[in-house]
């Protein structure tokens, strides 16, 4: 199983791995539109003015124009723990016992907009960059990453449970992956889709789904690992769930 998380706008800083090394990533075959990316974002880091229009941002977060510039030569640490944030707050990874710290790294992986997929065990720095974005020279994301990405996706092995955000999944479309949803209920019984409390049911979802003893296989499965974790998931078609929050 496969389950694909959003990344996070935030990063936790530092680390104690030793500065990137593409080599030591999984999915190598990425590597060399990696390469191009952490080229372009450190190079256009130069250029601060540039750079925080680049990247959407204000003075304020100059900050993350300077970990840009660094890329290649600040501390790494494992993905898993790189991202902060609501729905990695629920994930809480580093609470999990060794055993299943193993199966969480081996059964998600994190859209990044910089790397593309990455592996709990991958090291990776710090950095800023956002999914609908664009860089100098090499024009969307979407663009850079589609032809390259979605071969690795389509020849995942067994089930794909996509929790993506909308920015990450136009990078790379997963032809029969299990999309998940997150829809709030009142009272009446009317739904609508929610946001902040979105991260935080699918964070619940993705540990859920990494501690399961068994690997689901199924989106019966799925149904039933989140059914044993307390959330209310429902199946909406075929290929799609809704975890129902009440309002």
């Amino acid at each position: 199983m496969l389950v694909l998380l959003p990344p996070s706008e935030t990063k936790a800083a530092g680390g104690d791995g030793a500065p990137l090394e593409l080599a030591g990533m999984s999915h190598p075959e990425l590597n060399e539109t990696r390469r191009e990316l952490v080229d372009a974002l450190s190079t256009v880091a130069g250029d601060v003015p540039r750079s925080l229009e680049v990247l959407g941002i204000s003075e304020r977060q100059v900050d993350e124009v300077e970990r840009n510039a660094e890329l290649w030569s600040s501390p790494t640490a494992p993905a898993l723990e790189r991202y902060t944030g609501v729905l990695y707050d629920a994930l809480d990874i580093r609470s999990l016992e060794p055993a299943q710290r193993k199966q969480a790294d081996g059964r998600l992986a994190v859209a990044s907009a910089l790397f593309g997929l990455v592996r709990g065990t991958d090291s990776i720095p710090a950095y800023r960059l956002s999914g609908g974005g664009s860089l100098p020279g090499l024009g969307t994301l979407r663009s850079v990453w589609r032809p390259v990405l979605e071969p690795v996706l389509a020849a995942a092995d067994g089930l794909v449970v996509d929790l993506r955000s909308g920015a990450y999944a136009a990078l790379a479309k997963v032809s029969g992956a299990v999309e998940v949803r997150v829809l709030s209920e009142d009272a009446s019984g009317k739904r609508k889709v929610v946001s902040h409390h979105n991260k935080s049911h699918k964070g619940r979802l993705a540990r859920a789904l990494a501690c399961a003893p068994e690997e689901p296989r199924s989106v019966e499965d799925v149904l039933d690992v989140a059914a044993r974790a307390g959330l209310r998931v429902e199946r909406e078609a075929d290929r799609k769930l809704c975890v129902v929050v009440t309002a």
